[in-house]
């Protein structure tokens, strides 16, 4: 059974005229095809001056974004409840990614999963749905 993943254009405070800066978030668009049980990466980079904490939240149909975990620039973050097991986010300074994987898939991983820099001022930009 296949697995279809939507990865949307996500960008943080420097989208907003009000808030441009130096900071940012980028993600790879597209679809991502994988199987149930396997394993999938998603992408993530990122460029702050300041130390900083990055985010992953999961989007399901007709959901609204749920925090999934964590990471600051410097330090140890941590994973909500329903995402401690299968769900793995390691902060690279070097490369500036936080890259997520998502082991042994599942029908209810199907969302679309955003990359964030700050939840004090964001902006979603439209997406796609992850369906089988």
């Amino acid at each position: 059974m296949l697995l279809l993943y939507f990865l949307p254009y996500i960008s943080g405070l420097s989208s907003f005229p009000e808030c441009r800066g130096e900071d940012s978030v980028t993600q790879p668009t597209g679809d991502v095809i994988t199987t149930e049980g396997g394993q999938v990466t998603l992408g993530c980079t990122f460029y702050t001056q300041d130390g900083i904490y990055l985010f992953w939240y999961k989007q399901g149909s007709n959901d609204h974004p749920n925090y999934m975990l964590m990471r600051p620039k410097y330090g140890f973050g941590d994973n909500a409840a329903d995402f401690k097991d299968r769900f793995h986010a390691d902060l690279d300074t070097k490369t500036n990614s936080i890259p997520l994987r998502i082991q042994g898939l599942q029908l209810s991983d199907s969302a679309v999963y955003y990359c964030l820099q700050s939840v004090s001022a964001l902006k979603f930009h439209s997406g796609g749905c992850l369906r089988k």
